[in-house]
């Protein structure tokens, strides 16, 4: 007797192709970036262990003189080893921030796939040979620094990559949402190499760093073998970018008016539009002529990139902050230890998923990307001050405030370099060229990565003056995130009553001639 055909392939062969092939780019993007993330963790976790209370362990079994620093890593076992950390994160984001602007031009003018898993497996291999340093005895500063600069360029090949094909695939509709579930990638891979570093942090750092170096060149393998660029390479037909219900807004997120098809879209999360229900053939598109791909100077023009990528750059200041410090000022201010404060250093990525998802949400509801990052980047401020003050005042506390702040951190930062992305990417201006999709993608997060490396240097250079420095710091990089999007949140509010007061005027109006019927 034959069973009958599995559930989860009935599923499969009841979904249209479209939704199959959208299906499986998303959740591979999501598993390559989730991977890039993940090889980045370790750094964060393996600090406390590099340089740590020695006095706790006992005497010094070789009876050096300097008691307090015997178990510490050279060169890390002096008193300036904050400032070195801060040199080997800022070593990093640099070389990811100046790469960056480079890599989406090049993203423009590779094959996606064959740049992005090239970047994966080159990415596994910087960071195996950090945690070689361990095996290998490694004590001297520039190997580490050689190291991690090599390893910030080849990871600028990642983000680039994986909105422009989640651009491709996905349009407009409901691209907030879903980006920012999409977006928690993020997140959950910081939290994977948290837990995965923290295994080994304590007994053989070095496999903190060469575990996830597997699991990444892993991924760029797969991402070779089975990720697809563009719909039109598998017969499937590409999705509306614009919609003519969308209001024009300050960022240039707008939408077009001139297409009254695009009305009737409906466009869930792996459905397409209406012009793309229909059975897609079974043999590629026939090559069309490629648009030529954006020049720097021309993305910069697109209304609203200069705005969200300044915008970003004090976001991400203040979320790579948190990324590469927390757990070291969970150590000691809460006095856990190296595993624990990794542990709890995962709640702010916990957040971090939801305020994702919570910003796309929001901003796809009420059409005003830029006003859903500022509100949330109001709330932001006061509540970093009180988890500064409070959050250490029991487990509870810390664990709530963690998440919160961590949903207002990292919300507008995760919808500004997904969903602002992939709409300034494909905005109107472009006429369809959708070759924009990587250099805007570059142009935001590279900004924003100028933060993310300006954030833990002034972290290792303010914290000997006290952690309360650090948060005042921070504080004040989301208040200047906050103003520096005032102009484009008050042409959102403008758009807001503009399309209110026609709504009134157009009910007055129906008012009007239904009584002049009667």
């Amino acid at each position: 007797m034959r069973a009958a055909l599995a559930p989860g392939v009935r599923l499969l062969r009841a979904l249209p192709r479209d939704s199959r092939y959208r299906g499986l780019t998303l959740v591979l993007t999501f598993l390559c970036y989730t991977s890039y993330h993940l090889s980045r963790k370790p750094i964060s976790i393996v600090k406390s262990q590099l340089h740590p209370n020695c006095s706790a362990l006992g005497p010094n079994p070789h009876n050096d003189s300097n008691s307090s620093t015997w178990c510490s890593w050279a060169p890390f076992d002096g008193d300036n080893y904050k400032e070195l950390f801060g040199a080997l994160d800022n070593a990093f984001l640099v070389a990811y921030a100046i790469g960056m602007f480079i890599s989406g031009i090049f993203g423009e003018r590779l094959p996606l796939r064959y740049y992005l898993s090239g970047g994966m497996v080159l990415s596994g291999l910087f960071t195996a040979l950090f945690g070689l340093g361990y095996f290998w005895d490694i004590h001297v500063l520039w190997y580490f620094i050689v190291v991690q600069v090599c390893n910030g360029l080849v990871q600028t090949t990642g983000w680039p990559s994986v909105v422009a094909c989640i651009g491709n695939w996905f349009g407009k509709g409901k691209r907030g949402l879903i980006m920012g579930i999409w977006n928690s990638h993020t997140s959950v891979g910081n939290i994977l190499g948290s837990l995965i570093a923290g295994v080994w942090v304590s007994s053989a750092w070095g496999l903190s760093f060469i575990v996830p170096s597997i699991i990444i060149t892993t991924m760029g393998i797969i991402c070779f073998f089975f990720l697809v660029e563009y719909p039109e390479d598998v017969g499937c037909s590409p999705p509306l970018h614009h919609m003519a219900s969308d209001e024009a807004d300050a960022g240039g997120v707008t939408s077009s008016e001139k297409d009254p098809e695009a009305v009737t879209s409906n466009e869930g999360p792996l459905s397409v539009s209406s012009q793309s229900s229909v059975d897609c053939s079974n043999s590629p598109e026939e090559p069309t002529e490629e648009p030529e791909a954006i020049s720097f100077l021309g993305a910069l023009r697109i209304p609203g990139v200069v705005e969200f990528s300044l915008c970003l750059l004090f976001a991400k200041l203040v979320s790579y902050t948190f990324l590469y410090w927390l757990p070291l000022y969970i150590v000691n201010v809460a006095h856990f230890g190296a595993k624990e404060a990794g542990d709890l250093s995962t709640l702010f990525d916990v957040g971090g998923i939801l305020g994702g998802i919570f910003a796309g949400l929001i901003s796809d509801y009420t059409g005003g990307r830029a006003t859903t990052c500022c509100v949330m980047l109001v709330v932001a401020a006061p509540m970093l001050f009180l988890y500064n003050h409070i959050g250490q005042n029991g487990i509870g506390t810390s664990i709530a405030m963690l998440i919160v702040c961590g949903a207002l951190v990292n919300g507008p930062y995760a919808l500004i370099t997904t969903a602002v992305s992939a709409d300034l990417g494909t905005h109107e201006s472009l006429k369809g060229n959708a070759k924009a999709l990587s250099t805007v993608t570059a142009i935001i997060d590279g900004t924003g990565s100028i933060g993310a490396a300006l954030g833990p240097l002034l972290a290792g250079l303010i914290s000997p003056t006290g952690w309360n420095n650090v948060f005042y710091m921070l504080i004040a990089a989301d208040v200047l995130a906050c103003l520096l999007l005032a102009r484009v949140v008050v042409k959102e509010v403008r758009g807001w009553c503009g399309c209110i007061a026609r709504k009134r005027g157009s009910s007055v109006q129906l008012t009007e001639s239904v009584l002049d019927g009667k």
